[in-house]
């Protein structure tokens, strides 16, 4: 029971997070916050596109969802926003890595030496980073700015993580930065969506098998079980 309940409060807590979420789209304007942004920024010119850049990198940081900015970015400058959000992303993602290293990292070692498998799980990133973290990208698994802080926890190296998350959320970026460049249109991307769905369904997959199968192997070399 003592394991369950700090669980339970956990999905609670994530539960409430996204009924505020959805209660605060129903009830607030704002599409009509995101379309001033989108004004604002557009109004900026070429300054427009530093200041997007180090808006996304601090939302980044700051745990805000990645997709909204990114369709901000898609209305205010079209296709152009694809190489903004990637630079703004990368930014923002190696600065949470890099906080998340240095911040998080020593109060959970002594925990995850302690624990057998959270070691084999850890020494799978360790030895397979890059590939863990691409996949990650591809993945909807788990929300891309929690992702940064968590890997930083790990002991992946940071340039293979930053180039594995430069060129693994390219397909997401440009599929929500197409989207909203077709909002004007009514366009919902069609059947490039559904594609890019099933791609990040299959990338979840992957990353579970191959961390699993890591973690398992190391587990086997120390000779220990499964249970």
């Amino acid at each position: 029971m003592t394991e369950t309940r700090p669980d339970l409060i956990r999905w609670a807590l994530i539960a409430a997070a996204i009924v505020a979420l959805i209660a605060a789209y129903a009830l607030l304007p704002v599409q009509d916050w995101a379309e001033a942004f989108r004004r604002w920024l557009g109004g900026l010119g070429a300054a427009g596109w530093v200041a997007f850049i180090v808006i996304y990198a601090v939302a980044t940081l700051c745990l805000v969802p990645g997709s909204l900015l990114t369709i901000a970015g898609g209305l205010a400058f079209g296709l152009w926003a694809f190489p903004l959000v990637l630079v703004g992303a990368t930014l923002g993602a190696g600065i949470s890595f890099l906080a998340g290293r240095y911040l998080v990292r020593d109060r959970v070692a002594d925990r995850i030496d302690r624990n057998d498998r959270l070691r084999a799980i850890d020494g799978a990133i360790a030895d397979d980073g890059w590939k863990v973290v691409g996949l990650l990208r591809l993945s909807p698994a788990i929300p891309f700015s929690l992702q940064n802080w968590a890997l930083g926890a790990t002991r992946v190296a940071f340039w293979p993580y930053l180039l594995a998350t430069f060129f693994g959320i390219m397909p997401g970026t440009l599929l929500y930065v197409w989207i909203a460049s077709l909002g004007a249109g009514g366009g919902d991307g069609g059947p490039l969506r559904w594609v890019f769905f099933a791609v990040g369904i299959a990338a979840t997959l992957a990353v579970t098998v191959l961390v699993g199968r890591k973690a398992r192997a190391k587990l086997a070399e120390k000779g220990l079980s499964e249970a």
